[in-house]
Parts: C-alpha cells; structure tokens; sequence
C-alpha cells in the first residue's frame, strides 16, 4: 500500500471498526439493562410483531381470568340465595303439612299461618336485593338488557368466537318472588318461566275454587274456622313441593355453570404459561450470552481505539521521507 498524506486507510478501517465495536457494546448494555434484546422493531422486525401479539394475548388472558373469577362470584351469588328460599320454602312446607292436620286448634293455626307469611316477605326481601355490581339477579326484570330478559354472557376466552363465551341461561334468573315460585290460574298451581308464560304441564293439582292466586292468599283461611283452610293447605303442599323443585333445578344448574367456569379458568392459565414462555423466548434478553458478546465489544472497542491512534500517527512517517 503506497504512503499517503491525504487519505489515510489505515485509520478509516480503525475508525470502522471503532464505531462497529461501539455501537455493538451499546447494543449489549442497552439489552442487558432492559432485559429485552428486542427493543424496537430495528432490532428484530418478524420478532417484534411476534412478541407484540404474544403481549396482546398475554393481556387478553389476564382480562379473562379476571372474568371468569367475577363469573363464579356472581353464580356464587345466586346460589348463596337460592340456599335462603330453599331453606324458607322447606320450612313453609313443614307448616304447611303441619297446617293440613286436623289436630291442630284455631290458634295454632294462626301462629303457622303468621309464621308462614313471615317467611313469605324474607323470599321476598331476599329476592328484590339479591344484587351483583348493581345487577338485580333474581327480581325477575325482564326489561332490555336485564339478565331476565336475555341472561348473561361470560367472556371467557380472547377471541370473537362462541367458544370463548358462555352463557348464563336467562331462566337462572327468573323472579324468585313467592308470587312468582307459587302462582296458581284457572284451579290449577303452576310455574311462570323466565318470560312470565306458563310451564306446560308443571303441575295439574287442583286447588280449591276462588279468586286468590297465591299460595299466601290460598292459606289466608287458616286459623278462621270453617275447616281452618286445612282442605287448602293440603293441596298447596305439591305447589310448594314444584316450588322447592323449581329452586333445585337452578342450583343445580348453576352448580353445573359453575364447573364449566372452573374449566375454563384452569384452561386460561395453561395458556397463560404457554404464551409467558413463548414471549419470553422471543423477546427476553439471554444475559449470559449477551454477556460474552459485550465483553468482546469492549475488548474490540479498547483494541480499536489504540490502532486507531497508532493509524493516525501513520503519515507522519512521510516527513522522515523528505
């Protein structure tokens, strides 16, 4: 290679290899300190869209898993209470049965009867403040948008698809009133679904002849004489007995939701390990290797600057020459 004043190669080729050194220790530092090694899409295109949509998932999963925990709270919910109007409504058969035995006098009648309505209001109570976040589980609103009237849908996955959804069926949260559990037409006790329409064929007792529709209307005779309505109650126990019927099927459905629920949360973190795993390996820092890799930045970058020094002294020589 000829001696030159004017351009110097040696140092050019020095002072590449500096910056290349340089920007390859800043690379290694930046990586390490942040734990990525993908930074920004310039640092791995295909690999940052990977690890964008693989973050995007791992939220999305977070958000389900938050879903299904509020789900099973809400079926929780309503399960707690149907046990309240189950326990009532098997005490109220108790007296009830009790009330259809001609052993007992006026009085005692009336205590069964007063204990009864009692119990009759807590259903009552009980069902128009059953609430979830300010949603009326079981009042019976059939309104728009009113579990009633549609049930309510469970996001429970991270896609668009039915099959990250599931259902609550909108006769889970039918009235639950005691009207509502005891509605009797036409001389023969039924069920309303959660639309308010009559079950077909629910039950086909007949009950005695008059204008009352409710079972705490048809036992308002008890205790007043002319058979202390003891003929009434001993028909209302197969409307309380479809009554006690009607708030098992629910549990048990619910109870049934409720493993689905389960299903689907254990599935949600299987795929939260999965995708964790994955993003991890496209997009976290190996700090061992990177280690390595800016130990010999550095060493190249010091080696780089001493020849860079050394090239830069090169012409000089040129003056022993003249």
């Amino acid at each position: 290679m000829a001696l030159t004043i004017n351009t110097n190669m040696a140092s050019i080729s020095a002072q590449h290899s500096l910056n290349t050194a340089t920007n390859s220790l800043n690379s290694s530092i930046k990586k390490m300190t942040t734990g990525y090694k993908i930074n920004s899409a310039s640092d791995d295109a295909a690999g940052y869209a990977v690890a964008t949509k693989m973050e995007t998932n791992l939220n999305a999963v977070s958000v389900a898993q938050s879903n299904t925990a509020l789900g099973s709270s809400l079926l929780s919910t309503v399960e707690q209470n149907y046990g309240l109007v189950s326990t009532h409504l098997q005490r109220i058969r108790d007296l009830t049965e009790q009330a259809a035995n001609g052993t007992y006098s006026s009085d005692s009648l009336k205590a069964i009867k007063s204990e009864i309505g009692q119990r009759l209001s807590e259903i009552d109570r009980v069902t128009n403040s059953t609430n979830y976040n300010g949603i009326y589980l079981l009042s019976g609103d059939a309104t728009a948008g009113k579990p009633a009237a549609s049930g309510i849908n469970l996001q429970v996955g991270i896609t668009s698809s039915s099959n990250s959804v599931i259902t609550l069926d909108k006769s889970l949260f039918a009235a639950t009133t005691s009207s509502a559990l005891t509605w009797k037409s036409s001389g023969y006790s039924t069920l309303k679904n959660a639309d308010g329409n009559l079950v077909s064929g629910a039950i086909t007792a007949n009950l005695a002849s008059g204008s009352n529709d409710t079972f705490a209307t048809e036992c308002a005779g008890l205790g007043t004489g002319a058979n202390d309505g003891t003929n009434g109650a001993t028909q209302m126990l197969a409307v309380i007995d479809a009554a006690i019927s009607n708030i098992t099927t629910r549990t048990t459905t619910v109870g049934v939701l409720q493993n689905r629920i389960d299903s689907a949360s254990d599935a949600l973190t299987v795929q939260s390990d999965n995708l964790t795993s994955s993003l991890s390996t496209v997009r976290d820092t190996d700090v061992a290797s990177e280690s390595s890799k800016y130990l010999s930045a550095q060493i190249l970058q010091q080696a780089s600057a001493t020849l860079l020094s050394t090239a830069n002294q090169t012409p000089s020589i040129a003056l022993n020459l003249i």
